[in-house]
């Protein structure tokens, strides 16, 4: 099983996602920003590391939300997801995905997410933020 911590970033009623890019393994996919647990980190260590590596942020982890646990035909996926908060006079830009976007938590059902990331989805569709 692949442990991956995945951030909620919020602004204004809207969450931050992001849509994976061609060649890479659930491509056009959208997620929530994150990614691979390494030896030896918490899961908000991963997460600051992926969102400093992805994102060029800081961020500061709050509480936990939701884990999602999916099997992929690559492997056992289990998403620890956590909100993140970044000032709001901080732009936010990927480094590796296809393309960025801010939704309200009604608007995601517009998206086409990995299949980890539905139980997300479903979650934050039913949480005031």
């Amino acid at each position: 099983m692949t442990a991956v911590a995945a951030a909620i970033i919020t602004r204004q009623g809207r969450v931050f996602i992001a849509r994976r890019p061609a060649g890479k393994s659930l491509a056009h996919h959208w997620e929530f920003p994150g990614g691979k647990q390494e030896q030896g980190e918490t899961l908000p260590q991963t997460l600051c590391r992926e969102l400093r590596e992805e994102l060029n942020i800081e961020a500061e982890i709050g509480d936990f939300f939701t884990k999602s646990v999916y099997d992929y035909d690559f492997g056992t996926i289990e998403i620890h997801c956590y909100f993140a908060y970044v000032p709001n006079d901080v732009e936010i830009k990927s480094n590796e995905h296809e393309q960025t976007a801010w939704a309200t938590p009604d608007e995601l059902k517009n998206y086409t997410f990995a299949p980890a990331d539905l139980p997300i989805v479903k979650k934050l569709q039913n949480t005031k933020l």
